[in-house]
């Protein structure tokens, strides 16, 4: 784990679904001004959009080997495609989500490109890692020429609803990419959003003026990404930090459902063999039309005028797979078709879609999380909060916007300037003052497994065997460290447990951790208990038998979990090698 000595500079890097960047500052900076960040300018085709983050698409070379990130990756692709070129090239996109997806998590895991090629995961999280590395130590260097790799403390975000399997993924891809673990904090990105917004002005304080946050307050973060909506409970103490009331939650209704939505609509116009087709064989057509979308996109309006339309233009090349599947133009079905009247409407190349259809869109997404946060806000521990911190690049949407204001009414919705930036600059914070957030609630009841003499009046007979020695154990039992819910400190450690050898000789002992949904799980093999990892610790003293023992305690440092085991006899403290993956 990296030290939490002060650095000389701090640099996050946020990983996002559709958007990336990096930013930093430094130490004199920060203890002047905490909200003093810079970050990166980067520039989209031939200059038309300028933006402090790049599109998360990374594009490699047919033999395998790294070739540009960001939207410089997308214009290769689409140069590419329009010479023909791109067959055996691995373009790969929004590719972030198969972590949260993929629920066995492991080393050799592959994600699939845009033409249904395989790479292992881990070589493109960790190519992005190192790319957007490299250009932020370009950018410090230009300001700093003597700056050192031991000056640097790196901070990496990653959504607060992930497993902690896909947290030391990212972690050994940042490895991978060169950054040093103990140079190396992991940052959840709503705790990040929050400590951002924790300097900014929103409240009122006396006549005129605005002030802080002040101790006492309660509020909640909606992190609304492009994957993931990321929801966290707050309370700021009266030192400033924040101590979290309520676990981690949210789920995958981001911004991109919208453009998934978007792409229904289009499927329904042309066919849905029409619009793979127009997908599949015009690459560079495809990455124009839906960058354009996503600037679009931003600009739905709640209430638009029934007259005001948002209009795309449509390829040349969509319309002609329309014409081969379904014999006419998108003009023409568009015009010709009841349930498109009043809301789609074709002039030349143009698609101009109603104000309250293209509000539709996000339907979907934001009906989840509105009701996602009437169930939470019920909860006891969150029926004090008063206000809906809204960050990430979804809150950007003036669409979902006005659906919290309007299901929430006595709540204060605050949107800050940069809502799309709140995570990264709240992760430069973070590695300036890691010790800022105090508590968090935890997401799983965590233990180990175990065995202990059978006992016919609580143990299942099914977990029922018999030693080599005659003993008669149950085995697979949950032995609880951590229970769902509970309120943890950071750095302190939870219960310590005790454990001992089954047989005289034994000169190791081998732990598998689980984590359940559960809050008093009975075995590891119920329904709701996962393995998360394994960790083993030499015992190669057998002098003593039987009567040896080892302590395990869990402690949450940072946002990871850390496993330290304490040897009986010699009070030896081993930091297990804990495996998720």
């Amino acid at each position: 784990m990296a030290s939490i000595d002060k650095h000389l500079l701090v640099a996050a890097i946020d990983f996002g679904t559709t958007y990336s960047g990096y930013a930093f500052s430094f130490l004199h900076e920060y203890e002047r001004d905490p909200l003093k960040v810079s970050a990166n300018n980067w520039t989209a085709g031939s200059g038309g959009l300028i933006s402090l983050k790049t599109s998360t698409c990374v594009l490699f070379k047919p033999n395998g080997d790294f070739h540009s990130f960001g939207f410089e990756a997308e214009d290769k692709y689409s140069d590419l495609s329009l010479d023909r070129e791109q067959d055996g090239w691995y373009y790969f996109r929004r590719f972030k989500m198969k972590l949260y997806e993929n629920k066995c998590l492991n080393r050799s895991f592959k994600i699939e490109d845009d033409q249904g090629h395989t790479m292992v995961a881990i070589k493109v999280f960790t190519a992005v890692i190192k790319y957007l590395k490299d250009q932020m130590l370009t950018s410090c260097k230009n300001q700093m020429t003597d700056i050192k790799a031991t000056d640097i403390l790196w901070v990496l975000t990653v959504p607060a609803i992930w497993s902690d399997a896909s947290k030391q993924f990212m972690r050994e891809a940042a490895e991978a990419a060169g950054i040093q673990g103990n140079h190396l904090l992991i940052a959840l990105e709503p705790e990040a959003a929050s400590l951002y917004c924790k300097y900014l002005p929103f409240e009122r304080k006396g006549e005129g003026g605005l002030k802080t946050f002040t101790a006492g307050s309660k509020y909640l973060v909606l992190d609304a990404g492009g994957g993931t909506i990321d929801i966290t409970v707050h309370e700021v103490q009266r030192d400033g930090s924040l101590k979290e009331i309520h676990k981690a939650n949210g789920g995958d209704w981001g911004g991109t459902k919208v453009d998934h939505a978007f792409q229904v609509l289009l499927s329904g116009i042309i066919g849905n063999g029409a619009f793979h087709t127009f997908m599949e064989k015009n690459k560079a057509d495809m990455v124009e039309f839906f960058r354009d979308f996503e600037v679009k996109k931003r600009t739905i309006k709640p209430n638009a005028p029934s007259d005001e339309k948002v209009t795309f233009k449509v390829p040349s090349t969509m319309n002609d797979a329309c014409k081969v599947e379904k014999s006419n133009d998108i003009a023409t079905i568009v015009k010709s078709k009841q349930q498109f009247k009043g809301n789609l409407s074709v002039i030349g190349d143009k698609l101009r879609v109603s104000g309250d259809r293209a509000k539709e869109l996000f339907k979907d997404p934001v009906k989840h999380i509105v009701a996602h946060l009437k169930e939470l806000l019920e909860v006891p521990s969150a029926r004090e909060v008063t206000s809906i911190l809204m960050v990430g690049g979804f809150s950007e949407s003036l669409v979902l916007q006005d659906e919290i204001k309007a299901s929430f009414p006595n709540l204060r919705m605050i949107v800050p300037q940069d809502a799309g930036l709140a995570v990264l600059k709240g992760a430069v914070i973070f590695g300036h003052e890691p010790r800022a957030i105090k508590s968090r609630v935890c997401k799983y009841t965590y233990g180990v497994d175990c065995t202990q003499m059978f006992d016919a009046e609580k143990h299942d007979p099914s977990h029922r065997y018999t030693t080599s020695d005659g003993e008669v154990r149950c085995n697979d039992l949950f032995s609880i460290h951590v229970r769902i819910g509970d309120c943890v400190d950071i750095g302190q450690p939870q219960s310590v447990e005790s454990y001992t050898p089954l047989t005289p000789d034994q000169t190791a002992m081998s732990f598998s951790v689980y984590v359940s949904t559960e809050t008093n799980p009975d075995y590891v093999t119920d329904p709701d208990c996962t393995k998360i990892g394994h960790f083993t610790i030499a015992m190669p003293d057998t002098t003593k038998g039987l009567n040896r023992s080892v302590s395990v305690q869990m402690t949450f440092s940072n946002t990871e979990l850390e496993v330290e085991a304490i040897q009986g006899d010699t009070g030896e403290i081993f930091t297990a090698a804990f495996d998720f993956l």
